[in-house]
């Protein structure tokens, strides 16, 4: 085991799968001369040279496609979105090329493709700049959702997504790229996509959290036991596949459930997870699912807009305490 940043978890994951598979290239804004616009890739040009870690002009639309065009020929791309703001001008590549063209063309064509960089909130910078896009890509079958909350995660995860015959997008934050945590040394190291993890045990409450939300989730959860009530934090780690059966294993346990998500509310990912709890396990349910999102509002600017706008510990802990029914 070794401590890395976020951001270096997820650099060894791509140089380790880069020095596996000659096939495997990076290709983003700024990503080789200037070593990553938050220098996720740093040194990476120097290692492997500029027809491996290539930069592009800024042509989100283009870079994708030529990525998807180079999948399809055998090649095996990571296309880095400087945000995943950036990509909505791509969205036609991804979710009507990437995401349909295997099952259009019949199983002819595969997509070994990993779309990468940060997504949601991450500070001032604007309703523009502070989208959680998660519920916008799996809504479309045929794309893998990915959104990690740990450098350990991020690196075994991406190591999987790079490895995947079908494409990824992998979504990461820029508040957690400075990060650090205990991450695996193993250069075959991969966590399974699709499988979510117990971040916390407890037995009265279940919270389920991803990416910055996981950690709003674990705050929660201490001021919950400063109060004697034991949370389970659940970190889904890939939204789409889903790991149902994990979250209503512990809602069987814990009979109540919080969902934690940075998407604004409507046909957000807690939308998603609440339906399919008071579906598949409503007779454990002795209170409805709660929902603690961003606010249905573009994001705003001003710095105590942005706190109160994004998911906090407190509105967490005050969910909490309402599905046990505790004033």
């Amino acid at each position: 085991m070794a401590q890395l940043q976020l951001r270096e978890a997820i650099r060894a994951a791509m140089v380790e799968e880069m020095e596996r598979d000659e096939s495997i290239f990076l290709m983003g804004e700024e990503v080789a001369e200037y070593n990553g616009a938050y220098k996720v890739s740093e040194g990476m040009r120097d290692r492997f040279g500029d027809r491996r870690v290539i930069d592009t002009p800024i042509s989100e639309n283009g870079f994708a496609g030529l990525g998807l065009g180079a999948s399809m020929s055998g090649l095996r791309p990571i296309i880095e979105f400087m945000t995943w703001n950036f990509a909505f001008v791509a969205m036609d590549q991804i979710v009507n090329n990437a995401a349909k063209i295997r099952y259009m063309s019949g199983g002819q064509f595969s997509f070994p493709i990993v779309f990468r960089g940060p997504n949601g909130a991450a500070g001032q910078l604007a309703a523009t700049h502070n989208t959680s896009v998660e519920s916008l890509y799996s809504c479309f079958p045929g794309l893998k959702v990915i959104s990690i909350s740990n450098p350990d995660d991020a690196k075994g995860l991406l190591k999987s997504a790079i490895r995947d015959n079908d494409p990824v997008v992998f979504l990461e934050s820029e508040y957690m790229y400075g990060m650090r945590g205990e991450v695996s040394d193993d250069a075959d190291y991969t966590i399974p996509i699709g499988k979510a993890r117990i971040g916390r045990e407890g037995d009265r409450v279940t919270i389920v959290g991803h990416n910055k939300s996981y950690w709003r989730a674990m705050e929660a959860a201490e001021m919950l036991a400063a109060d004697g009530i034991e949370a389970e934090v659940v970190d889904p780690r890939t939204i789409r596949p889903f790991d149902w059966e994990t979250v209503i294993r512990s809602v069987k346990k814990t009979n109540r459930c919080v969902v934690v998500d940075e998407s604004n509310p409507f046909a957000s990912v807690a939308s998603e997870v609440a339906f399919q709890l008071q579906s598949r396990a409503f007779d454990w349910l002795d209170a409805p699912v709660a929902r603690i999102t961003a606010k249905d509002t573009p994001a705003p600017y001003a710095k105590n807009l942005m706190a109160y706008y994004l998911p906090s510990a407190e509105e967490v802990y005050r969910a909490c305490r309402d599905v046990l029914y505790l004033t």
